[in-house]
């Protein structure tokens, strides 16, 4: 269902900004080769250029070629240019022997081993020819792409329009950050880590006030969240007297896509559609709102943004330690995984409200919902933070 996602917008928004600020952005154009790369065979070792089939044997250097500068001469029999790593490779010449393997005094040099042609050679087009796309639309923009775009002489660059996301947080018992909570109250921290969460996405997110549990001033925020390319609502979607959220949606003639997931934490999550935009009713305990955005909410942003492709890693890793839990549920548990993402260790978890577990965490262990018990060493699945 996420695929429509990437279409919801009938006329794909663009911009251009300049390269410096486009690390992050989804390209909305492809980038071809402005030329060859490299533009002409160079050398990858510091050392002599030379004939290969004159290898070994004895030479007269006739010269030398720094990086940034061309041999004018070209290379005869029995002759050598001393070259520096990054420098064209002279005419006649099709291997680099290095420095450590030779022998020098004044202009004459000796190479004692054989070497094939081409030995320590990039030759010119290896890397990109002329013309061939080096960068593709849809793809997000990491220090690799900038260093290409770069490369290929790109000040400005045509990117996708972030997407906008609005984030209304509902319950008669959220108040500020800055307030001091009585025991029934809860300071409004989901809105801010969803907005830590879009913006890693690639969105812009935009908080709206709490939506309380009345049906006008729900209904207000929903319309006004509704204005962005993606709304989030937090919380207000489970089974209940005050539960207002769906209702709301419904009377303003939402298509709810599914209003379940068979998931710990995270049941309670509403995917759906209303005046055109994509929304999401996220549980309101704070763990169930990180994990379900990862798990959903997050490809929604990326889609809207242009990204061609959304996919949710889960690789495998070790266990360190038994473990056990009741079927029925797939089950993204707080975890931390080892620095070489081999091993990963359970961190003790007291419910969906256990902020201060996910920040010791940096990971989640994806427990299956139809086994009941892993042992030391097995294979687990995990999706990092």
């Amino acid at each position: 269902m996420l695929q429509t996602v990437g279409a919801a917008r009938a006329t794909p928004l663009t911009e251009t900004v300049a390269l410096e600020t486009a690390a992050g952005r989804v390209l909305a154009e492809p980038v071809p080769a402005d030329r060859d790369y490299p533009a002409l065979a160079r050398s990858v070792r510091d050392g002599y250029a030379v004939r290969a089939r004159d290898l070994p044997g004895e030479f007269t250097v006739i010269g030398e070629v720094r990086a940034g500068e061309s041999f004018p001469g070209e290379v005869a029999e029995r002759q050598a240019v001393e070259i520096m790593t990054g420098a064209p490779v002279p005419r006649g010449a099709d291997a680099v022997v290095m420095l450590e393997h030779v022998a020098r005094e004044g202009p004459r040099l000796t190479a004692g081993q054989p070497a094939a042609p081409g030995q320590f050679v990039n030759p010119q087009g290896s890397e990109a020819r002329a013309g061939e796309i080096l960068l593709h639309s849809g793809r997000r923009l990491d220090y690799t792409g900038i260093a290409m775009l770069a490369a290929a002489g790109r000040q400005n660059v045509l990117v996708y329009a972030a997407p906008r996301v609005a984030i209304i947080a509902t319950g008669d018992e959220i108040v500020p950050v800055t307030a001091t909570p009585r025991e029934f109250q809860i300071r409004n921290s989901n809105v801010y880590s969803l907005a830590a969460q879009v913006a890693r996405a690639g969105g812009v997110p935009g908080i709206l006030p709490v939506a309380r549990d009345e049906v006008a001033h729900t209904r207000e925020l929903i319309e006004r969240g509704l204005d962005a390319d993606l709304l989030l609502l937090s919380g207000g979607v489970s089974a209940g007297k005050y539960v207002i959220v769906e209702r709301v949606l419904e009377e303003l003639g939402a298509k709810f896509f599914f209003d379940r997931v068979l998931i710990q934490p995270g049941q309670p999550l509403v995917f759906g559609q209303a005046r055109g935009k994509f929304f999401f009713g996220l549980p309101g305990n704070p763990s169930s709102t990180m994990v379900t955005f990862e798990i959903f909410a997050r490809a929604a942003v990326e889609l809207l943004g242009g990204q061609d492709d959304a996919t949710l890693h889960m690789p495998y890793a070790r266990l360190t330690q038994d473990f056990q839990h009741k079927p029925g549920l797939t089950r993204f548990l707080p975890a931390c995984l080892s620095h070489d993402g081999a091993e990963v260790t359970p961190v003790a978890w007291h419910g969906s409200s256990d902020v201060p577990a996910m920040t010791r965490a940096n990971a989640y262990m994806v427990v299956d919902a139809d086994r009941a018990s892993w042992q030391t060493r097995d294979w687990i699945r995990v999706m990092l933070k």
